[in-house]
């Protein structure tokens, strides 16, 4: 199991460690550094940025949003900077959900996710092959835009630029069984946003080709208590379960519940849906924070980094808030 250095996306601003916390990763032998973004902070800049300050490291986006860009724009980007950092680039996409996607990018989530996914993928493969002009006959993303409102001027154009690399991976973020099966069959890896190692029967996963990664986040943090050690998770979760989504509609919330953890995670939504914030984050249960994440001791963290090896994970994208914790990590790991 390789160790990648997830940084996330930026609150306030970039003044939070990301660029010396990815040159120690680096340095100790992680294999991979990963941006995100949401509504504020992009991905592809501050991984450029990274880029240009590293020389081994693998730099991915986990994950960067289809709403924000066309597939072909997306495919620019992805090309430029594996061009830029020697071919080091890795794309990790995720449709997001309609809080999102109509509420910060002012479009419509697709009526049906699974195919404006596919779509996608499709017209970024091609980009990246370069074999001939950009062409899909797509109920989201047609190439040529052909629609009652174009010019009908438009016409199947080939990337000026000749990718570095055809076979660039592209990865996806998937929550939904169905949305999982479809991602071991176009994508070369898999992005979830939790996971746990003793309820991989949660996910229904399919029997995945060689070669393909599984590569979960988890916060990871050294610290003699654990209690306090998981209250960034428990934050975090309580985030993305109560405020990433419509109560009537949130695949993080879902995931929990498939997870063990129904009753829970609608009382989490219930109490962020009525601005009472610190106790949604307080009504996450201490289990499930601790079974997604690392947190503990030294010797704790080994027995259930373990735990972590024994499935089909085959990178851990490490979320850690000190050079020690990665230190720590990449030693047990070694």
């Amino acid at each position: 199991m390789r160790l990648g250095l997830a940084l996330g996306y930026w609150g306030r601003g970039p003044g939070t460690g990301h660029l010396e916390l990815a040159r120690e990763a680096e340095r100790l032998g992680y294999h991979s550094v990963w941006t995100a973004e949401a509504w504020g902070s992009d991905a592809f800049t501050p991984l450029t940025w990274i880029a240009a300050h590293t020389s081994r490291i693998r730099l991915g986006t986990a994950i960067a949003q289809m709403a924000a860009r066309t597939p072909t724009a997306t495919a620019m980007h992805a090309l430029t900077l594996d061009h830029l950092s020697g071919g080091r680039m890795m794309l990790g996409l995720g449709l997001s959900g309609p809080q999102v996607v109509e509420g910060w990018y002012g479009r419509p989530f697709p009526a049906s996710p699974l195919t404006a996914t596919r779509e996608y993928v499709d017209v970024v493969r091609q980009v990246l092959r370069r074999e001939g002009p950009v062409v899909l006959d797509g109920r989201f993303h047609p190439h040529p835009y052909a629609g009652e409102d174009g010019t009908g001027l438009g016409r199947p154009l080939k990337p000026i630029t000749h990718p570095l690399r055809a076979d660039l991976p592209v990865l996806l973020g998937a929550e939904g069984p169905k949305n999982v099966a479809q991602t071991a069959r176009i994508a070369d890896g898999w992005l979830p946003l939790y996971w746990s190692p003793l309820r991989p029967g949660a996910y229904d996963l399919p029997d995945l080709p060689a070669g393909f990664m599984v590569a979960p986040m988890a916060r990871a943090r050294v610290c003699d208590d654990v209690a306090e050690g998981l209250l960034p998770v428990k934050a975090m979760l309580g985030f993305y379960i109560g405020g990433m989504g419509h109560a009537t509609r949130n695949f993080h919330a879902d995931l929990m519940a498939r997870m063990g953890y129904e009753a829970e995670a609608r009382r989490v939504q219930e109490l962020f849906a009525r601005g009472r914030r610190e106790e949604a984050v307080r009504a996450v249960p201490d289990a499930f924070a601790d079974e997604i994440s690392l947190t503990g001791p030294r010797g704790r963290i080994a027995e259930r980094l373990e735990l972590w090896r024994a499935g089909p994970v085959t990178d851990l994208l490490v979320t850690a808030p000190d050079p020690a914790t990665l230190r720590v990590l990449a030693e047990l790991n070694a």
